[in-house]
């Protein structure tokens, strides 16, 4: 089965000869090797790049293990190059090589080599891009699989594929998997071999029990507001243990290095201005977060608010919760003010689109609720909100689209979402 990521691919294929290292990042086993070696390399060889002119290592095969010194890979690479036209550099685990950022740093002054690496461990996060290269690498963040990666060539309804894929997520090798049984296994296993672990390596902690309580807790409050205080209070009422808020404030940082979750800060629409706290966090793979709970507390309602998270993800947004103030007088006139939250704001360029997540909208007084917030934003972007269901989409008396969930992961929602 091969599922082609054009997103990605076309993305790595706008930035080629660029000058810069193309750096593909993302959460373990999301495909960023396949995108690499598999896809971008067919690419190449389908545009008559010669053979001998793409230059490629796995630096996580035993085979290449001598390549992990930094003068046998600076030196194979340079040796490689035999002519004045480009060769194309691809390097796939590039952190398996000892001090590969001065390494990549030395490829940039190869005038003729343009570089492509991949980094899928905890020692290959963004911030060591920012630090490390300073404007001279290209991140390609890739996630894992969209909905509609995810049912590619898959000979089940689009109702049962929405349940699978909110049940296991789109780690690639999972979608792989044909028994469920064994899906739930595989994802229980890499959360604790793999990603588990490769927090409590990089970072030293060495109090695991508290680390795994704590992605437990923001794995059982994705989309709900909070933040490093109010979850130290609650190991100290409920666990009866003191974790200082700002040990709690370094885990989750840890945890956004690595990929794992996302966090969202709020932004005040009529104030123009962010809010510092709380957050809302959200993982970016369902399968993982659920196989942290060991598949219990499937509330619905939050897991199609991180869905429409990461597809806003996916699709280049970038992606807030936003607050609108709403004031007025009760039935007693008696003055009152209030902040109503909206989801999402999701923006890119000079698009900017207000999206509610609705799980059903079963009435009048529900409709008014859901879209109270919006109605109150007085500009002229285009305002939506999303239904589990599948519905006519349509727009209301005020101006707001409702579409349902897969007509939105399908790209049904207007001529740019």
């Amino acid at each position: 089965m091969e599922i082609k990521r054009d997103i990605y691919l076309q993305k790595l294929i706008s930035k080629k000869n660029n000058g810069l290292i193309k750096i593909i990042t993302g959460i373990r086993r999301c495909g960023k090797s396949y995108l690499l070696s598999r896809l971008f390399k067919k690419h190449l060889l389908d545009e008559g790049i010669a053979q001998d002119h793409i230059i490629e290592l796995a630096l996580d095969d035993f085979a290449n293990k001598k390549f992990r010194k930094p003068e046998e890979l600076y030196n194979y690479i340079k040796s490689s190059i035999h002519d004045n036209d480009i060769h194309y550099v691809l390097l796939d685990e590039v952190q398996y090589a000892e001090e590969f950022e001065d390494v990549l740093n030395g490829f940039l002054h190869l005038e003729n080599a343009d570089v492509y690496v991949t980094g899928s461990n905890s020692k290959f996060l963004s911030t060591d891009i920012i630090t490390e290269f300073r404007g001279r690498g290209d991140e390609i963040n890739v996630f894992p699989l969209s909905f509609s990666e995810f049912k590619e060539n898959y000979e089940i309804s689009e109702d049962e594929a929405l349940k699978e894929f909110m049940y296991y997520g789109g780690l690639p090798f999972v979608r792989t998997i044909v028994d469920k049984g064994e899906k739930a296994d595989y994802l229980s296993t890499v959360y604790k071999k793999v990603y588990l672990s490769d927090l409590i390596d990089r970072y030293g902690i060495k109090n695991e029990p508290e680390l795994e309580e704590l992605i437990h807790i923001l794995a059982s409050s994705i989309g709900s507001l909070t933040n490093p205080n109010k979850i130290s209070n609650t190991f100290k009422s409920v666990k009866k243990i003191d974790i200082p808020a700002v040990t709690l404030k370094s885990y989750i940082r840890a945890l956004e290095e690595s990929f794992m979750i996302n966090g969202t800060i709020r932004y005040d629409i009529k104030g123009k201005k962010y809010i510092s706290t709380p957050f809302k966090y959200f993982f970016t793979d369902l399968g993982l977060r659920n196989a942290i709970l060991d598949f219990r507390q499937q509330e619905e309602a939050h897991l199609m608010e991180n869905l429409i998270y990461n597809e806003l993800r996916i699709r280049g947004y970038q992606v807030d919760v936003g607050i609108v103030t709403e004031n007025g007088k009760d039935k007693k006139g008696k003055s009152y003010r209030k902040q109503l939250e909206i989801d999402f704001i999701a923006s890119k360029g000079y698009e900017k689109y207000y999206i509610q997540s609705a799980f059903s909208i079963p009435n009048e007084s529900k409709m008014n609720q859901e879209k109270a917030s919006l109605t109150k934003v007085n500009d002229s972007f285009e305002k939506i909100i999303i239904v589990k269901d599948s519905i006519i989409p349509y727009k209301n008396d005020d101006g707001i689209r409702i579409i349902g969930l897969v007509d939105f992961l399908n790209n049904k929602v207007s001529n740019n979402l």
